[in-house]
């Protein structure tokens, strides 16, 4: 599969929400994404195929959404309810916070299942630390889960540091 990566690139609050589902697990919410994401980040990378390796949108039963390839039956971009995005489907994603000055912070790295150990993360990570760097940022940080850990280390080059977390709400 060939991907397009954008910076900053033009998405849907359900799209972003139906590829957060899918990909941490969780019931569709409505979050408002778009306007979170411009108000509080410095940028975002997302991550769609090129129009020659469309991924067709199943809705599952637990209301969130699955991306599959093409069968080669449907045009470009055609959800399996019938109705055509504009542009071809969101397969990853990235937000980019940042302090305003030295450092950026990688949050909710997510990738289409289908799309999953394609490349499609490296790449999102690769746009993101490009886009971080052309805004001055010194560093780039990212906190993971343990599974996570070959994935950023060795395939994004991140390096390994000590760091905390304080739980605020339980």
């Amino acid at each position: 599969m060939t991907t397009r990566y954008t910076w900053r690139d033009a998405f849907t609050d359900d799209e972003l929400d139906a590829l957060h589902a899918e990909g941490f697990g969780h019931p569709r919410r409505s979050v408002g994404w778009r306007a979170r994401v411009e108000r509080h980040s410095l940028g975002w990378v997302c991550a769609r195929p090129l129009a020659a390796d469309p991924l067709t949108a199943t809705s599952l039963t637990d209301g969130r959404t699955a991306f599959a390839p093409s069968t080669g039956t449907a045009p470009t971009g055609t959800a399996s309810t019938g109705t055509a995005p504009a542009v071809a489907p969101l397969t990853g994603f990235v937000n980019v916070a940042w302090d305003g000055g030295a450092h950026a912070f990688l949050l909710d790295t997510v990738v289409a299942t289908a799309a999953r150990h394609t490349g499609v993360g490296t790449g999102l990570v690769a746009v993101a630390a490009d886009g971080a760097r052309a805004a001055g940022c010194e560093w780039l940080h990212v906190d993971f889960e343990p599974h996570l850990r070959a994935f950023y280390l060795d395939a994004c080059g991140f390096r390994s540091t000590d760091a905390g977390l304080l739980r605020l709400r339980m």
